[in-house]
């Protein structure tokens, strides 16, 4: 059930929007203090919008994790950059994430000219852990008056506290858009793709976590047993070795992995299936895109 709000009650969409790997997914799980947005140290780890709520006593903030802003090389990156541009055109902020361990960067500019007729901004500077510099000034030369600003560690938790209390007070007045017990509006079927992915990202180096794409082709809930079965695309049969590996040992590895992190979620015993299938040139492909990354 959704209740009704108080009167002074803060509630909107907020999104997430910076360079890939910068620890956009890292700050929303920490928020949240649950895991719904996998992560790795591979850049352009996030594919969708994943959107997680999290309800405090006087607000109702709705995160919305964005595929890195960078410049696309083939159609799943164009499709991964539109998804971001068409997040922040329907969201009350948009909280650009940046790297604060080092100072402003191309891609950082890049992204904020796209948020310059966009308002309200705020900053946050990520990574404090890694630094004990301060590249602020840095930053705030890409505005012509400087946003918002926060400096914080999603790893660690560090200034989670401020940040929250000042981006609350960039909310409007408005109601629960979810019941306050809610953590994600994405299908159990997505995240158990999302999970599989992230141990491929962790297991496999290179070329191959880019060319990598995870559907789930089956989901059966039983009485104590949830049945699923999954298919990894590649682009090539070399690809498709690798992710096998040596007797179907790195593939085995990988599934099981993303089994125990399924059976956390699901809170039940999970029997999972996983085949992986070659499906040349896939991230061109406009069909393929469509069915794995719906907009």
């Amino acid at each position: 059930m959704i209740p009704a709000a108080p009167a002074d009650f803060r509630s909107g969409f907020v999104a997430l929007i910076g360079r890939p790997n910068v620890g956009k997914s890292t700050l929303l799980n920490r928020l949240l203090g649950e895991k719904i947005a996998i992560t790795s140290p591979v850049a352009q780890t996030t594919r969708h919008a994943i959107r997680g709520v999290l309800t405090r006593p006087t607000s109702q903030i709705i995160f919305i994790d964005t595929p890195g802003i960078h410049k696309p090389r083939h159609k799943l990156g164009e499709a991964l950059v539109n998804t971001a541009r068409q997040t922040m055109a329907q969201v009350d902020v948009v909280v650009f994430v940046a790297d604060g361990s080092e100072p402003t960067g191309a891609g950082d500019r890049l992204i904020a000219t796209t948020l310059l007729p966009v308002a309200p901004v705020v900053l946050v500077l990520n990574k404090l852990d890694c630094t004990s510099l301060d590249y602020s000034a840095s930053y705030h030369e890409l505005w012509p008056e400087p946003p918002l600003t926060f400096r914080l560690s999603a790893q660690r938790g560090d200034g989670l506290g401020e940040f929250l209390t000042g981006l609350e007070q960039q909310l409007p007045l408005g109601p629960y858009y979810y019941p306050p017990d809610s953590l994600t509006d994405q299908t159990e079927r997505l995240l158990c793709a999302e999970f599989i992915r992230e141990q491929i990202l962790l297991a496999t180096q290179e070329e191959v976590p880019h060319a990598v794409a995870v559907g789930i082709e089956a989901m059966e809930e039983l009485s104590r047993l949830t049945r699923i079965r999954a298919v990894i695309y590649v682009e090539r049969d070399s690809q498709k070795g690798i992710l096998i590996g040596k007797g179907g040992e790195r593939l085995k590895g990988i599934s099981t992995q993303a089994r125990l992190a399924m059976e956390e979620m699901l809170q039940t015993k999970v029997y999972l299936e996983v085949f992986v299938k070659v499906a040349a040139h896939w991230r061109q492909n406009p069909r393929l895109l469509k069915e794995l990354y719906p907009q």
